[in-house]
């Protein structure tokens, strides 16, 4: 289901009739729920669909199907066909890998039955309340996976069944149960229970509990099932996982296409060349005569043979870039949470560089930016300060302060207020006390009352126990003090609720005062609530709620629903062109977090489901920073580079052909040895591209932290954009240019190369070959900001490789069959000419580095400069220095942590409060709520 859709777009599901212990007569859904982005069925058309989508895919599937036509191809069949074969089962074992974490549940409720839950278990399913073990039926349910909020809310059943205490009861009722269709609408039930003999009793929202919800302090709930599986309301608010791609691979899809374009070109060059040149010459190179007959099979032999413009190695090399950075994330000690055992965790590695280019944060409050802990530390009574801050240093929350109990005991002026204030603490409240045993333990309405009401215990005023008109504390004069509590109402003043033609109005009074600022950022923030929201979301005002939205520095949405949020998201995502990011802890943030481009979940108080549906997941939302602006930041520049150079490398070689075909008549014949060419990217320029997208880095995590405003370099995609793609592309033309025609007349004025028959091509193919390695293994060098030694040995190791490998391919006729032609290629003059070419050739790029030092180029100069640059060092056990890479890769032994796979909270046991804000539409006031109970009395234990 789309998170997309506005309440008022989708139409209501069909009303039901449900039979109370007796057959039904409609077949509903069963219980089974999968958060999976795959399954069995759908993996291979979804995961194919997926790959096909990106260009560089799709191109060399047609390129392999080409390739099948019989004599076609002057590079095999199967050339194109196996390493395509082998990037897709990589990219599915990676896929199934990173899938296989997404939870299936399956519980075996279904509509119609009656279900028995107990305390501190989960709703399996949507279900009306029959009874339960608290007095009138009520119940305490803690919804943090529907809405995101950890105090506990109140519901109760009906009186009609209150009296049905045990299965056997219910199951000897008969009747049936009307209610609306499944729906999203969490707050919303419309239904009627119609027993036999009784006349109809309404069904409302108070009456049903909800899939995902969990039974607090309640010994038992008795219930009939609802809704089930995908018809229950979180489910129904809940989206699909979505197949992201991330900006960097929409814009290289774009330029694949482009480059495709031009290899058309080039084939229908190079095919019109080979027309023209068989009629200028064909009498007098007979041999050829065949060979230019046919328009189209030309066309084919030179898109196959120029197809390597767009390097298929470019894929394999991204999904191990990738995969290695995500390894990074994982392994990041300063992103390990060690109370709870906590990594951050990269749940897909095709996100990375989205992380270094987020405009549009949108966070959920409640235990994501607030942990909502509260202590006593501090209080004013009578005019005096008791207790003190604790230094910034000091992990101390617990007030200490002496004074106020020996103010108490030496009859001070203020003892009696000191006395009152504590009883007021002790008294003034809506806890309600439990015993473990011997231990009290408080569960209060939230947070701050809880901790007034533990802060008064410290201080000797114990709140013991509650009955329906009382409150008994334990005070410091070790006598039991009873408070009556006196009957009494509080007026509220309810604003009226704002409808579409207020909320047009006030969009366009706000956008109006903006004037020419509206559309800027401006110092000034927006606060709307959710009822408002479902109106400002609506087709006829959003894109004004848009306009103001996005002028303004910050927005805040109060009380607003799982689906609302992930409209705001899909409502700018849509609208804006920039990366959007959202992080949040509940269940109710997962449709923001897959609708935004990446999603970050954090493992909280609030289950795992926000985790388990995220793309990232971190323990705390401190941790976002580093993410962002240097594991982001990171990932972005080693992407590009990466991706550029492919591009560029290949160019340089594979254009090369182009010109070649001016020399040989265009007859589709190669310049360098088939197995060069087949090695080529494989082999002698495989590393530099490696190093790049793992190891390159502009600054040290510290400047980057230190200067934020870094970010903005890869937030507007400086490093990768239309320009700067064709610019390396230009500088590949270029370069290739150099490479074969310099050498090429060289050669054809030297005597001892041409002998007297025009020049030898198979040893012009070789020396021009000779100079492209080179020449873009010096390119990876000058690309390369801090070198490692794996960049050392990328760059000069795959220079020293091809020149080993050249000589000894050259002479290893007639010992071993192979390449009878490369036998004598070595040349001194090789040496000369590689030296000469390679430095024509890269002398221009080192002039962008002389003037204009940009704000990236001063922070560099900073840290070579700097004394501190030592404090980014680290130390082994030994004491020798190690820089980030060698730590990190360090690591990589470490076994991951069990921790990483837990499908549960990691602190399922932080004590919940009760939600007795439902003053105005609970069905059970606060009053009522508190003088129901009677803590002096043993309630039932579970049957």
């Amino acid at each position: 289901m789309s998170g997309a859709t506005s309440s008022a777009d989708q139409a209501e599901a069909a009303a039901r009739t449900i039979y109370l212990n007796q057959p039904q007569q409609s077949k509903f859904r069963d219980n089974r729920v999968s958060t999976a982005k795959y399954s069995v069925v759908t993996f291979l058309p979804r995961f194919l669909y997926e790959q096909i989508r990106k260009a560089a895919n799709a191109f060399f599937l047609f390129i392999a199907l080409l390739q099948q036509i019989p004599d076609v191809s002057p590079t095999g069949r199967y050339t194109t066909l196996v390493p395509l074969l082998f990037i897709l089962t990589v990219a599915g074992i990676k896929e199934i890998i990173e899938d296989y974490v997404s939870i299936i549940y399956l519980i075996w409720e279904t509509v119609g039955d009656i279900v028995k839950v107990t305390n501190g278990q989960h709703l399996p399913a949507d279900m009306i309340i029959v009874s339960s073990s608290e007095p009138q039926a009520m119940c305490y349910i803690e919804t943090s996976n529907l809405d995101g909020e950890t105090n506990l809310k109140i519901r109760q059943g009906l009186t009609q069944t209150a009296s049905l205490q045990s299965r056997e009861d219910v199951m000897k009722v008969s009747g049936k149960i009307e209610c609306e269709g499944p729906n999203r609408h969490l707050y919303d039930f419309i239904g009627n229970l119609r027993l036999d003999g009784q006349s109809p009793v309404p069904i409302g929202p108070d009456q049903i509990l909800l899939r995902g919800a969990q039974l607090r302090n309640t010994q038992w709930v008795l219930g009939i099932v609802v809704y089930t599986g995908h018809d229950t309301k979180l489910m129904q608010n809940s989206t699909k996982a979505p197949l992201k791609r991330s900006n960097v691979e929409k814009v290289t899809n774009m330029q694949i296409l482009v480059l495709f374009c031009i290899l058309l070109v080039m084939a229908l060059v190079s095919s019109v060349g080979a027309l023209l040149w068989n009629r200028t010459h064909g009498e007098v190179i007979w041999y050829l005569e065949e060979l230019y007959v046919n328009f189209g099979y030309n066309l084919l032999t030179f898109i196959i043979l120029y197809n390597n413009l767009i390097p298929i190695s470019l894929l394999v090399t991204l999904e191990v870039v990738k995969f290695t950075q995500a390894l990074f994330i994982n392994w990041d000690i300063d992103m390990y949470y060690q109370e709870t055992d906590t990594p951050a965790m990269a749940r897909t590695s095709n996100l990375n560089e989205e992380l270094g280019q987020v405009k549009y944060l949108f966070s959920d409050k409640t235990g994501t930016l607030t942990c909502n802990i509260m202590n006593f530390k501090k209080c004013s009574i009578a005019g005096v300060t008791y207790g003190q801050l604790p230094p910034s240093t000091s992990e101390s929350c617990e007030f200490d302060d002496p004074r106020l109990l020996q103010n108490i005991e030496s009859d001070h002026p203020t003892a009696a207020h000191i006395q009152e204030f504590l009883t007021l603490l002790a008294v003034c409240h809506t806890v309600v006390p439990e015993r473990d045993e011997n231990t009290i333990i408080y569960q209060a309405s939230s947070p701050d009352e809880g901790a007034l009401v533990k802060g008064a215990k410290k201080l000797g005023y114990i709140f013991t126990g509650r009955t329906p008109h009382s409150v008994i504390i334990d005070a410091v004069s070790r006598a039991c003090v009873v408070y009556s509590s006196f009957q009494g109402y509080v007026h509220g003043i309810h604003p009226l609720c704002m409808g579409p033609r207020a909320t047009r109005a006030t969009l366009t009074h706000h956008c109006t005062n903006l004037g020419d600022s509206l559309g800027k950022e401006n110092d000034i923030a927006l606060i709307i609530d959710g009822q408002t929201l479902k109106y400002a979301l609506s087709f006829e005002v959003r894109q004004c709620f848009l306009d103001l939205a996005l002028s303004c520095k910050a927005v805040i949405c109060c009380r607003v629903s799982p689906l609302q949020k992930s409209e705001i998201v899909d409502m700018v995502k849509k609208h804006v062109n920039a990366i959007t990011l959202a992080i949040g802890d509940g269940a109710n943030d997962v449709g923001m977090i897959q609708t935004a481009h990446v999603g970050v979940g954090i493992s909280g108080n609030e289950g795992m489901q926000a985790t388990n549906s995220s793309d990232y997941s971190i323990a705390q939302f401190s941790y976002l920073e580093k993410l962002l602006l240097v594991h982001g930041a990171w990932s972005y520049n080693r992407v590009t580079k990466c991706i550029l150079y492919c591009f560029y490398k290949n160019v340089v070689l594979y254009i090369i052909e182009l010109w070649f075909a001016f020399v040989n008549g265009f007859s589709g014949q190669i310049l360098f040895e088939r197995w060069c060419i087949g090695l080529y990217n494989v082999i002698f320029t495989a590393l530099p591209p490696f190093t790049l997208g793992i190891f390159e880095r502009s600054c040290t995590q510290d400047s980057m932290l230190r200067f934020p405003q870094l970010y903005k370099i890869t937030q507007n995609a400086d490093g990768f954009n239309t320009r700067v793609f064709w610019g390396h592309c230009i500088n590949a033309l270029i370069h290739s240019i150099i490479l074969f025609w310099f050498p090429l007349k060289v050669l054809e004025h030297d005597a001892v190369f041409t002998n007297g028959q025009g020049p030898d091509y198979l040893f012009v193919g070789n020396i021009v070959y000779t100079y492209v390695v080179v020449t873009v293994c010096l390119k990876a060098g000058l690309e390369t900001t801090a070198w490692t030694k794996f960049s050392h040995l990328a760059v000069w190791g795959s220079m020293l490789l091809w020149l080993v490998f050249f000589g000894v391919y050259s002479a290893i006729w007639p010992t071993i069959p192979i390449a009878p032609d490369m036998l004598g290629q070595v040349s001194f003059h090789a040496w000369i000419w590689e030296r000469l070419v390679s430095v024509l050739s890269d002398c221009s790029p080192l002039a962008k580095h002389t003037y204009h030092k940009t704000l990236l180029e001063q922070v560099q100069e900073l840290e070579t400069k700097s004394k501190e640059l030592g404090k980014a060092m680290l130390r082994d056990s030994n004491g020798k220095s190690l820089n980030e890479r060698d730590h990190l890769l360090k690591r990589l032994g470490r076994k991951t942590p069990p921790s990483l796979f837990r499908a549960h909270s990691v602190q399922q046991g932080v004590p919940h409060g009760y939600a007795f804000s439902q003053e105005e539409h609970g069905v059970v006031s606060q009053s009522q709520v508190v003088r129901s109970y009677d803590t002096t009395k043993q309630r039932a234990g579970v049957e």
